[in-house]
C-alpha cells in the first residue's frame, strides 16, 4: 500500500466579479469567474514507505502549493491527496509559530497539534531545546529571532518524533552549515529507521545525497518523474533552451540516460580521456596526471565562447568544475567552419569509483544566457588505487601525519 497517494491534484485561485457570486460558488451555485489562474494541475504520484523523493522545479513552479496541499494547509481545487501515516512538516519559516510566544511555548503548541499529550510534550521539550541549540532565546519571544534561529526550533519541534513522513521545503536553506549538517544527518537517520522524505531544494547534491527519486514540476505540472540525476539533467537544460535550442534525451548503452541541449552555433565534436603515458584511458589510477581533450567546431560566427566541465561522480554530483571564463581564457570572434581544442591537465585526486565529464560551451560565465551545447555524460572513466594508501572519500588528499609522544610531569 502506497504511503502517500496524489491523484490528478490541482489547485486554481480565481477572481469573481463580486463577493456575492464567491459566496454564492459555496453553496453550488455555478458562477464562472472573472479569472483563473490555475498553479498546479494533473499532479499524480505514488509514494512508497521508506522512499526519498525530491521536489524540483523553477520558482513558480507549483512545489510549495503541492506541499501545502499534501500537510492539508492548503485546499485543492481538483483532485485528492491520501495519506496513509503522519505526516511532520517544516514548510514557511515560522509557519504556525506565534510570535509573542517563547520558543519553548511555541513548542508545546506545535506538539500539541501534531497530536501529542501534554505527558509526551514535556518528555521531548528538553531534546527540542537542546537540539535547536539557541540557548536562552528558547525562552524568549520568537519574534526576536532570527531567522536562522526559527529554522532550528522548527525543526526540532517538527523532528522532536520520528514522523512516517518528514517533508521539508526550503526552509534549510537559511540555517548556517553547522545546522544544516545536523539537520541533515537526522534526516538520515529517520530514513535508515523508514521515514519516507519529500523534500523541496534547489541544492542538486542535498537531493542526490538524500533521495532515490525526483519529481520536476514545471508549469504547475509533473514533465519527469525518476532518477535524481536524470531528472536534474533535465531540469538543467530546460532552464539553458532558448528558442531555437532543444532537449534531448538519449539511452546509452550502459542503461544511463544522457541529456543534451543547445542551439548549435558551436558544437563539441570529440571528448577523449588521456593518462600519463599518452593513452586514451577508461581507467586512471588515484593521483594519475591526466588530460582531458575537447574539441569544438564553430557551425556559426559568434562574439565569445567560454568552455565549461565537470567531473561527477556516480550519483552524480559535482566532484569538481569550473570554465574559462574564470580561468580568463575567453575566446573572442570565431568564425563558421574554425575547430578549437581545449587540453585540462588535471591530477586524478578522487577516490576509487565512477565518474562521468559534462561538457558546456556558451558565451559567458554560465549557460543561462547563450547555451551553444550542453551534453551530460559525455564521457565515463573509472579510478582504481595502485600505490596510494587505502583511504575513503571522494578526494584523494595527499598527507601526512606526525606523532610525538608527550611528558607528562
Amino acid at each position: 500500500m502506497s504511503l502517500l497517494t496524489v491523484r490528478n491534484l490541482g489547485k486554481a485561485y480565481r477572481t469573481y466579479r463580486s463577493e456575492l457570486q464567491r459566496f454564492a460558488r459555496w453553496f453550488g451555485i455555478p458562477f464562472k469567474p472573472s479569472e483563473e489562474h490555475w498553479v498546479l494541475r494533473h499532479v499524480s504520484f505514488d509514494i512508497q514507505p521508506g522512499e526519498a523523493i525530491g521536489i524540483i522545479g523553477q520558482n513558480g513552479a507549483g512545489k510549495s502549493t503541492l506541499l501545502k496541499m499534501i500537510t492539508g494547509t492548503l485546499r485543492p481545487t481538483d483532485g485528492q491527496v491520501q495519506v496513509n501515516g503522519r505526516i511532520a512538516a517544516i514548510l514557511e519559516l515560522g509557519m504556525g509559530f506565534n510570535p509573542e510566544l517563547t520558543g519553548r511555548q511555541n513548542a508545546f503548541h506545535a506538539a500539541g497539534l501534531m497530536g501529542f499529550t501534554a505527558e509526551q510534550i514535556s518528555q521531548a521539550v528538553p531534546n527540542i531545546e537542546s537540539f535547536a541549540e539557541v540557548g536562552e532565546y528558547f525562552d524568549e519571544p520568537v519574534r526576536t529571532y532570527s531567522s536562522g534561529m526559527q529554522m532550528r526550533v522548527a525543526f526540532a519541534v517538527a523532528t522532536a518524533y520520528r514522523p512516517e513522513i518528514l517533508i521539508v521545503d526550503e526552509a534549510l536553506s537559511v540555517g548556517d552549515a553547522y545546522f544544516q549538517h545536523k539537520c541533515f544527518n537526522r534526516i538520515r537517520e529517520f530514513q535508515e529507521q523508514g521515514t519516507t522524505l519529500l523534500i523541496v531544494s534547489h541544492d542538486r547534491s542535498a537531493i542526490q545525497s538524500l533521495c532515490n527519486r525526483a519529481i520536476l514540476l514545471e508549469g504547475g505540472t509533473v514533465i519527469k518523474d525518476g532518477n535524481p540525476e536524470e531528472v536534474f539533467d533535465f531540469y538543467n537544460a530546460i532552464i539553458a533552451e532558448k528558442e531555437n535550442s532543444t532537449v534531448e534525451v538519449t539511452q546509452l548503452n550502459n542503461g544511463k540516460v544522457q541529456t543534451s541541449s543547445g542551439t548549435g552555433e558551436v558544437q563539441i565534436e570529440e571528448v577523449a580521456l588521456y593518462n600519463d603515458k599518452g593513452e586514451l584511458a577508461e581507467h586512471v589510477a588515484v593521483g594519475e596526471e591526466v588530460e582531458l581533450h575537447i574539441n569544438v567546431k564553430v557551425y556559426q560566427p559568434i562574439d565569445s565562447l567560454v568552455m565549461g566541465y565537470a567531473i561527477k561522480e556516480r550519483l552524480g554530483q559535482v566532484c569538481y568544475g569550473t570554465n574559462t571564463w574564470h580561468s580568463k581564457q575567453v575566446l573572442n570572434n570565431l568564425n563558421s567552419g574554425e575547430i578549437y581544442q581545449y587540453i585540462v591537465s588535471f591530477p586524478a585526486n578522487l577516490g576509487v569509483g565512477s565518474y562521468s565529464v559534462s561538457i558546456a560551451l556558451h558565451d559567458r560565465d554560465t549557460h543561462l544566457t547563450k547555451n551553444y551545447d550542453w551534453r551530460d555524460l559525455v564521457l565515463v572513466f573509472n579510478v582504481f588505487n595502485d600505490e596510494k594508501t587505502p583511504f575513503q572519500g571522494l578526494s584523494w588528499l595527499p598527507q601526512q601525519t606526525a606523532i610525538t609522544k608527550i611528558e607528562v610531569n
